[in-house]
């Protein structure tokens, strides 16, 4: 295999971004989901608390992770809020997604990374926990105020 690149997407990577966003809702059944467009990704990723990771092979997007730095109140910390990890289906088991993790590890330079998963993705949360992760069970809240 050839060697595997990662590297901070830019604005001008947002029709790539969306594509990646896009096959991840698919993989999860979600397409109808991703209501974000390209001109919003480009803005979004031209922010500084946006970070958006994508590992390619031989210049074709094999996946990504993506993160927005935050600051917790009741520490005062900053600490990575990990929106989402993926990994193209014939790229897994390849080490791509740790590959991936690493590099988030190494940009959040000592600071904590947190996230979700889904308690019925079993194979992901085997992988949290193979790469060191602490799995930590709590309730995620929805509310959409109507106006």
């Amino acid at each position: 295999m050839t060697t595997i690149a990662i590297r901070r997407a830019g604005p001008a990577d947002a029709a790539t971004v969306h594509s990646l966003i896009r096959a991840l809702a698919e993989h999860q059944g979600h397409a109808d989901a991703v209501t974000v467009n390209v001109a919003d990704l480009e803005r979004m990723l031209a922010r500084p608390e946006v970070a958006y990771l994508v590992a390619e092979r031989d210049g074709r997007p094999i996946g990504y992770v993506s993160w927005l730095e935050r600051t917790g109140f009741w520490t005062g910390d900053e600490h990575f809020a990990l929106d989402d990890l993926f990994v193209v289906a014939a790229e897994r088991g390849h080490g791509v997604g740790e590959r991936l993790m690493r590099a988030a590890a190494e940009a959040a330079n000592g600071r904590v990374i947190r996230w979700e998963v889904a308690e019925t993705n079993v194979a992901a949360r085997r992988f949290y926990e193979r790469i060191g992760a602490t799995l930590v069970s709590k309730q995620i809240c929805r509310w959409q105020p109507t106006a």
